[in-house]
């Protein structure tokens, strides 16, 4: 029987619901539109403030104390002098650039007593939202909305988008960029201020900032002192202005006042931040391609690709410098993907979205001829384009999870386009140029790269690539490799004579392949066996793989937007809010345990006392440092106890995804209470489908953090900048703060 029929029969036995509220807490919200969507029911929550005071063009608003950090995390301002917080994960790429065997912060932690202490960071931004506006009619002017395929839809879009962002900020110092919403439904442009002097100030050991490590990745009860320090530079005007050490610390529209009053059970909590990409309107056939397709083949990926690191990590204190970063990336997602795909098993996913299908089924076959012909393909196109393009995402995963997770390969593939210009005959001034810009970023890639691991993950990653791609698939060239080196150890034996072979496993050696492309040599890497198979598999990937995975995600954009829009139609009294894309969003929750199982009952907070009892020596992921260790027993918490303790760590029901890393966890009174860092691992499932009953996003409680500066690295004087209200014994009062309003700005 075909799954349509089934919905069709099913939709047989559904009563129609009039309203179909999203969950409690559940909502990644536009701060533009609080004031008609959210306001009321956030007020009953407990929020003491106004939807103006989040989010205001024409005078400080807590949207101004919050920016997006680099080009994945979110920080927030916390003093008049432009001090930045953010995790100690979204700065520990910064934090082991500046480290080295001899200097290693990573391990010791970095403090700057003082502001000459600072370090400067090439490349990182801080960027602030200045206003956002629906655009969506400026966009779809002149864009048919029957009768164009998508990549023509797609081009007239983006003539638009360049226009109507251009317009926005000509002839001032801002940045814009306009973003898709409900899936092409609305537009909405955001003007942005873009600061890139940005340094490091403070970042704890990782025995703090990662205490818990992998094992307590995605984990409740959490213990991890999840924060790093930035401060943002100014020119003299107080604008965005390249690093220099003239340049003053920014001062902020608005800083957030923290708050030492702490928690409990049921206070309401809001989140400012940046989150990354949910789908929350995927059909029953996204959601089973995500958990039985999609998922697995990365998972089996990443879990052979961190077994290899972390052993060369474990024996060489360099290999751990150098791959920190990569490995903290790499283990994130794989661990978040095995949670995810449990949630949705258990939440019997599939089968919901099945029932809203079928309650779309019903309310389609219900309407007029016109709502009939607009929606009534959708689905069976929806199965068609899915178990069209099946196997050509799970070939796509492969190729991007395994054969370009060689670090060799994906090098080798960065540089194809050096022997295309020469083919291309391009003028030999730009083919040095482009030689020479490649160059610059050999020093980046050698600086965190072993040879000797990559060539372990080679042979692992790709016996996994070439036995789980689709055999239709694979390329010819792989299939010559699999003949030419047979057996369990053929990868092993074909990864070591391509390490050998390659010149591009040494920075000296690629500096001369550069050399010689930039005198117009291609051969010189055409001719090296690395990129001959990063070459080959991309190609195959682009002439095989990618059209038809290009063309069914298109129909299924198609398919989703006109979907979603018949979903906004079917259900008038329901607030839908649109997935995250990396755009400044409110969500709003309250403070709450769970239960994750029978039996089972987690509370809602986790302190200093419940780290102590987690210390092993003998398990890096739980080592203490000594300092920590007597302060603990001195009981010297400063003015940061509370009942003998100091709390660590607390949960509430936000709404959050990959993004919201950073994001300040606000009380009612607009006060920073916490630092969103992770989400329960029974709750990553949010990225598609919220349960209210297991979704928790973890926050580190300021008074930890505020403990970790003060009294472990003796950097009062970072704290002695910030604003701080309340105590633990002594509540801030309850009435509404008024922000001090600023200059208008230029709309």
């Amino acid at each position: 029987m075909r799954i349509l029929s089934r919905l069709a029969l099913l939709a047989l036995l559904i009563v129609p619901v009039a309203t179909w509220a999203a969950p409690p807490d559940e909502g990644l919200w536009l701060p533009l539109l609080l004031k008609q969507l959210n306001e009321a029911d956030m007020q009953q929550k407990g929020l003491r403030l106004t939807a103006e005071q989040i989010y205001s063009v024409n005078q400080g608003s807590l949207k101004d104390a919050v920016v997006q950090f680099g080009g994945g995390c979110t920080g927030e301002i916390i003093s008049d002098q432009g001090l930045l917080l953010t995790n100690h994960h979204c700065g520990y790429g910064q934090i082991q650039s500046h480290s080295s065997v001899e200097q290693d912060y990573l391990t010791k932690g970095y403090w700057a007593m003082q502001r000459a202490e600072e370090l400067p960071n090439p490349g990182l931004t801080a960027t602030f939202i200045v206003r956002m506006e629906d655009v969506t009619a400026q966009i779809l002017v002149g864009v048919p909305t029957t009768g164009i395929t998508e990549f023509d839809r797609e081009r007239l879009v983006q003539t638009n988008i360049q226009r109507v962002a251009q317009a926005a900020v000509q002839g001032t110092h801002y940045q814009s960029f306009i973003r898709p919403f409900f899936n092409g439904n609305e537009y909405y442009l955001f003007v942005t201020e873009v600061f890139t002097d940005i340094r490091l100030v403070g970042a704890p050991p990782s025995a703090i900032g990662k205490f818990g490590g992998d094992t307590d990745n995605w984990a409740w009860p959490r213990h991890t002192g999840d924060f790093s320090l930035f401060r943002i530079y100014a020119g003299p005007d107080n604008r965005p202005a390249p690093y220099s050490a003239a340049n003053q610390p920014f001062k902020p529209r608005h800083h957030l006042p923290i708050s030492l009053s702490g928690i409990k059970p049921g206070d309401f909590t809001l989140v400012l931040g940046f989150p990354g990409r949910t789908n929350e309107y995927l059909t029953s056939w996204g959601v089973a391609e995500t958990y039985s397709v999609s998922n697995p083949a990365k998972v089996k990926v990443r879990e052979a690709k961190l077994r290899l690191l972390a052993a060369d990590m474990q024996a060489s204190d360099q290999v751990r410098i150098q791959y920190a970063a990569k490995y903290a990336g790499i283990a994130n997602y794989w661990k978040k993907w095995i949670g995810e795909t449990r949630g949705l098993k258990k939440l019997d996913a599939v089968a919901r979205k099945q029932e809203q299908e079928a309650r779309f089924t019903q309310w389609v076959q219900s309407g007029d001829d016109a709502r009939k012909a607009g929606y009534g393909p959708l689905l069976a196109g929806f199965e068609q384009n899915y178990r069209t393009g099946r196997d050509y995402t799970l070939a796509r995963d492969y190729v991007t999870e395994a054969v370009l997770g060689v670090e060799l390969l994906a090098y080798a593939n960065s540089l194809a386009h050096l022997p295309e210009l020469i083919a291309q005959k391009r003028p030999a001034a730009e083919v040095a140029a482009a030689a020479d810009k490649a160059k610059k970023g050999r020093v980046g890639f050698f600086k965190n790269y072993s040879a000797p691991t990559d060539q372990k993950v080679a042979a692992a990653l790709l016996a996994l690539y070439a036995g789980g791609t689709p055999p239709a698939l694979v390329p010819d060239y792989v299939k010559a490799l699999q003949q030419q080196y047979p057996g369990p150890a053929g990868w092993t034996k074909y990864a070591a004579q391509l390490f050998r072979r390659s010149r591009l496993t040494t920075a000296a050696g690629a500096a001369a392949v550069l050399d010689e492309l930039a005198q117009g040599n291609a051969r010189a890497l055409t001719d090296d066996p690395a990129y001959q198979l990063a070459t080959a598999v991309i190609s195959h990937y682009r002439a095989i793989i990618l059209p038809v995975y290009t063309s069914t995600t298109d129909n299924i954009a198609l398919l989703s937007r006109t979907y979603l829009a018949g979903l906004r139609q079917m259900q008038t009294d329901r607030k839908f809010y649109p997935d995250a894309n990396l755009t400044l969003r409110v969500s709003y929750g309250q403070v709450a345990g769970y239960q994750p199982a029978d039996g089972v009952q987690y509370d809602y907070y986790t302190t200093l006392d419940g780290l102590m009892e987690k210390a092993d020596p003998t398990n890096p992921d739980f080592e203490v440092p000594a300092r920590l260790a007597e302060l603990y027993q001195a009981k010297d918490y400063g003015p940061y106890a509370v009942n003998g303790t100091v709390p660590v760590a607390f949960i509430a029901t936000n709404h959050t995804t990959g993004g919201n890393s950073g994001s300040p966890v606000i009380n009612g009174r607009g006060e920073l209470i916490g630092v969103n860092f992770d989400r329960n691992w029974e709750g990553t499932m949010s990225d598609i489908m919220y349960d209210p009953d297991r979704v928790r996003n973890i926050t580190l409680d300021v008074r930890y953090l505020l403990f970790v500066v003060d009294k472990y690295a003796g950097a009062g004087h970072l704290v002695k900048e910030m604003t701080l209200v309340g105590s633990p014994n002594q509540p801030a009062a309850p009435e509404v703060k008024k922000m001090k309003v600023k200059r208008k700005v230029r709309a």
